[in-house]
């Protein structure tokens, strides 16, 4: 069994002996990498190994991918090792787990390794015990090839080497006698709550549907298993758990996220940030342990606003924000969200809700985990990331109307195009919000009503979401896009209306406590980053009440959300646990 001490003490030539075969066939990564001791963490020697990867040059990195499918790699052993229930070896090649699937399972998988080499030029590369460590299926094995062999050959490249840094992460855990209890619990939990669904072999939960209910029983089942002393749903459908510190009069820290999900959603969002504090609980339970200060946990009721016009319902009731004219919105059936309530048990009237409002002097502040939801971290090999500033938002619905007119008749130089004029404004919308370098600006719908092949289109509907990290910066980048809007219509001869959908102050971490988070993740011996959040969240909310701060998680598949590949590792998880657990603590000697 590895351990720090025995390799911070070793000769170089000890030291690369030891992980020769964390990386096989590879010694020059150990080698390199042993210039990073003293490693306090077993982090910071996985982040080490990586980084000397990610310092070398191509060539060797394309080595390092050709190898691994090398019949005489060291591995090899564990090559007819099953795919299926058993774990496969932390070091099989890519082509274990054969064993458990059937013969026509093999024959596919046989046959796309081949396309995939021929296509890219080198094999293709995955971590058999996938992202918790336990093993993938054949079908799984399949699904990820068919889906990777049509990425961009740049985009595979860094794939190959992730996968291979998943594997080498395996195989230090084994060395090391290391298992990610917590990160295992969190994506075990994860995995269970996604059996709730509106939707048949996917993954969508609307706001008090049935799966919606179920979910909500589930997380206050799991909080009373963790030890929480009070569990309850309240007025809006937030699970609240609370946790007493030694005096249960003492303030409390406030944290948790939403558990609702967009339609056809990734099984992370919103969830971990429930369930990473939960597992911590659990610890402090286990453990008899108190806090001087309380915790309370949330699993807000909605957030994404799928079934409702009323995004951050469950965080913004907590802060007075509840508007009173949705309770009579009807969704799509027809069912107004006041009866909804009731027909979920819940009493549907805004005195119940006006209670949920909590007192900041009673709270020492929110802090939030959450999955990325994009892919910074996971181009940067960086398990987790402080959030700086959730970033300011603004949205509107448009139309251009120009002349709809004979496709084959009208001359070019007298067309009143709509659509060309809506895809003018989408590519200036692209380059100016490049130009701010960290805004962000989105063109998602295009629409031409009663569209024909034959017509020139005489309207165009378009939304714009565009987003920056300040209030002050969103609202330059709209006066720029609105401004060009109205250019570029009466350049073309054509009118336009826009109007203001929805508008989100920018949310900047309190100082305080993203210190706290940067003095967590530095303990756990891994870099910090600080980023920006693109995406909105349930902190935004809390900002508007108390201090508030967030830590993010790397996703898997370049830290794609809202889809149903969205995904973390249980190792990644576990840093995460780790890392609240530190806060915690920090928290309790200050």
């Amino acid at each position: 069994m590895l351990s720090l001490a025995q390799l911070n003490h070793a000769t170089q030539a000890e030291f690369s002996q030891a992980l020769q075969a964390v990386y096989p066939k590879a010694p020059w990564i150990a080698e390199r990498a042993g210039s990073a001791r003293p490693l306090a963490t077993l982090a910071a020697l996985k982040h080490a190994l990586v980084r000397t990867v990610r310092e070398a040059s191509r060539d060797e990195q394309l080595a390092l991918i050709r190898a691994h499918a090398d019949p005489a790699d060291p591995a090899a052993p564990g090559a007819q090792h099953a795919a299926g229930a058993a774990p496969a070896p932390a070091d099989a090649p890519s082509d274990a787990g054969a064993g458990h699937g059937t013969p026509d399972e093999l024959a596919r998988i046989h046959a796309l390794r081949a396309d995939y080499s021929a296509r890219f030029g080198w094999p293709f590369v995955l971590a058999l015990r996938g992202p918790r460590g336990s093993g993938l299926r054949a079908a799984q094995i399949i699904a990820t090839l068919e889906r990777r062999i049509d990425n961009p050959p740049e985009f595979e490249f860094a794939e190959a080497l992730r996968q291979l840094h998943r594997m080498a992460e395996l195989r230090l855990n084994d060395a090391f006698g290391f298992v990610p209890e917590q990160g295992q619990r969190v994506w075990d939990w994860c995995e269970r709550l996604a059996r709730h669904s509106e939707q048949p072999g996917g993954l969508t939960v609307t706001y008090l549907s049935d799966a919606h209910r179920a979910a909500a029983a589930e997380i206050a089942a799991t909080m009373r298993d963790c030890g929480f002393d009070q569990v309850d749903i309240d007025a809006v459908g937030n699970v609240v758990g609370v946790y007493h510190g030694d005096d249960p009069a003492a303030r409390r820290l406030l944290t948790g996220s939403h558990y609702d999900t967009v339609r056809n959603a990734g099984k992370y969002d919103g969830r971990i940030g429930h369930f990473i504090p939960m597992a911590c609980v659990r610890a402090l339970h286990l453990a008899g342990r108190r806090l001087p200060f309380g915790l309370e946990v949330v699993a807000f009721a909605e957030e994404e606003g799928q079934r409702y016009k009323a995004t951050f319902l469950g965080s913004g009731a907590l802060v007075g924000n509840f508007r009173p004219e949705w309770l009579d919105q009807p969704d799509r059936d027809g069912v107004r969200m006041r009866d909804a309530m009731r027909q979920a048990g819940l009493p549907g009237d805004l005195a119940a809700i006006a209670t949920l409002r909590r007192d900041p002097a009673r709270y020492l502040g929110f802090v939030e985990v959450h999955i990325e939801q994009g892919p910074v971290l996971n181009a940067l090999d960086l398990p987790l990331g402080i959030v700086s500033s959730i970033n300011a938002s603004v949205r509107h619905m448009g139309e251009i109307i120009g002349m709809a007119s004979h496709a084959g008749t009208t001359p070019m130089q007298v067309r009143r195009d709509a659509a060309c004029a809506a895809a003018e404004l989408a590519l200036f919308v692209e380059r100016r919000a490049a130009a701010d370098g960290d805004s962000v600006g989105t063109v998602g719908m295009l629409e031409v009503p009663a569209g024909s092949i034959n017509v020139v289109p005489g309207r165009c509907r378009f939304s714009l979401d565009l987003r920056a990290p300040s209030d002050a910066q969103r609202d330059r980048l709209r006066d720029d896009v609105l401004a060009e809007l109205a250019a570029l219509c009466a350049r073309r001869g054509l009118r336009y209306q826009v109007e203001e959908a929805m508008r989100e102050s920018a949310a900047p971490s309190d100082a305080a406590w993203q210190h706290r988070w940067e003095q967590a993740v530095a303990a756990l011996g891994l870099p910090l980053h600080r980023l920006p959040s693109g995406a909105g969240h349930d902190a935004m909310k809390l900002h508007t009440a108390m201090p508030q701060a967030m830590l993010f998680v790397r996703g898997e598949h370049a830290g794609i959300s809202h889809n149903p590949l969205e995904s973390s590792t249980a190792d990644d998880l576990d840093l995460a646990c780790a890392a609240f657990t530190r806060l915690l603590d920090q928290v309790a000697t200050s």
